[in-house]
């Protein structure tokens, strides 16, 4: 996806060479229009997988979740990282380790919005480790969903989780696939590759 490329080259900034900032337009301040088209993008990608539900983690897959949820006419539901008054009981649960953040998650969503009969899109804003959409796919188990696959906004390409998920036979799309951040700049895989 060209535009997300470009918006990544312009406005993201590479902290290291495994840690990119893009709270600018992803992950702090949203920019809707880049959203709009993300939206599009996945709901154009899973077209055919029957999806009928959507899911992620709070709270920066909760914009592309949204705008693609929009787009397929299906609704989103997002796994809580914190407990909250409301949401105690009837859950399912895993435990997500952050990468970036250095800290593991109790993630939970509801027994009432996810069960048997849903075909789960997951879908995250990155994709390093894995270990987010592992979290996800030991959720949509234990509902006894199905999985339509993984869609993802960036990939780091040159970490593990991709592989991974890939190996276990998982559809994986992702939308701007970055190859290395050495010398303080993203270059990404090209089109082919990705898919």
């Amino acid at each position: 996806m060209k535009q997300l490329q470009e918006k990544i080259v312009s406005e993201g900034r590479v902290l290291s060479e495994s840690v990119l900032k893009v709270d600018s337009f992803l992950n702090h301040q949203i920019d809707p229009v880049l959203m709009d088209a993300i939206g599009e993008e996945f709901a154009s990608r899973f077209s055919d997988a029957g999806v009928t539900k959507i899911l992620t983690i709070e709270s920066s897959g909760i914009a592309p979740a949204v705008m693609t949820g929009l787009k397929m006419g299906v609704k989103p539901v997002f796994a809580r990282k914190s407990q909250s008054l409301t949401l105690t009981d009837n859950l399912y649960s895993a435990s997500v380790h952050s990468f970036t953040k250095n800290v593991t998650s109790e993630i939970s969503v509801s027994k009432d919005f996810l069960d048997k009969d849903d075909m789960v899109l997951i879908l995250d804003d990155f994709l390093a480790n894995g270990q987010a959409v592992l979290g996800l796919l030991n959720i949509i188990e234990q509902a006894g969903a199905s999985l339509a696959g993984v869609g993802i906004v960036i990939e780091k390409g040159f970490q593990p989780g991709g592989k991974e998920i890939r190996d276990r036979g998982i559809r994986v799309e992702t939308l701007a696939n970055i190859k290395t951040m050495e010398n303080g700049k993203a270059e990404f895989f090209e089109e082919a590759m990705v898919r």
